[in-house]
């Protein structure tokens, strides 16, 4: 018995980018699905934020002597285009992270729930959601965490001097969250959301 091989499709037409905007639009406007994509959203920002500041945030807001009110503005600080953390390019690049995880989680939750599938069945959607989240979270530790995993290959310190600051593993987990809506919205094609049909 020959096996056959499925190739892993990619979206390089016009119309695999309109599937893709179509079926995030028409997921996104069922209500349940909308609140759990911007409560993933800001959930990844904040992990994002607080995970480059970690000994700030055990020292100021978790473990300080600082009133609430102050220890709130803090954290809130922290954020991009709030406080001065973040050039408009980084803040840019994290928010459009955040949110195409918001969609990425919304779009997972709905096909799997939907579609009663589970994570054999939608493996693609799955892998793509949890090295997304990973890639995402990459670009909030920058460079520190690739040194620790490549220096068991003998790669040098050399990768701290990265153009970008780290911001490199943002732009992976950008290709990978994106790849990740793609075959969930190609998983979902031939399918119904909420009443309108999903493109064969």
């Amino acid at each position: 018995m020959g096996a056959v091989r499925r190739s892993v499709r990619l979206p390089t037409r016009r119309a695999d980018w309109r599937l893709m905007a179509r079926t995030a639009r028409l997921v996104l406007t069922l209500p349940t699905y909308a609140v759990v994509a911007a409560l993933a959203a800001v959930v990844a920002l904040t992990v994002f934020v607080v995970s480059l500041n970690v000994t700030l945030v055990l020292d100021l807001v978790v473990g300080g002597s600082l009133p609430l009110a102050s220890r709130l503005v803090v954290l809130t600080e922290l954020y991009p285009f709030v406080g001065t953390s973040f050039h408009w390019s980084q803040g840019v690049l994290l928010l459009v992270v955040a949110l195409l995880s918001g969609v990425d989680v919304a779009l997972a939750v709905y096909h799997f729930r939907e579609h009663g599938l589970n994570l054999r069945q939608g493996g693609a959607g799955a892998a793509g959601l949890v090295l997304g989240t990973l890639g995402a979270g990459c670009a909030a530790c920058g460079s520190a965490v690739l040194l620790g995993l490549l220096s068991l290959l003998g790669v040098t310190t050399s990768l701290l001097f990265l153009p970008l600051d780290g911001l490199e593993f943002a732009l992976l987990a950008l290709v990978v969250l994106t790849l990740s809506v793609y075959w969930l919205a190609e998983g979902m094609r031939g399918g119904e959301i909420n009443g309108c049909p999903v493109d064969i």
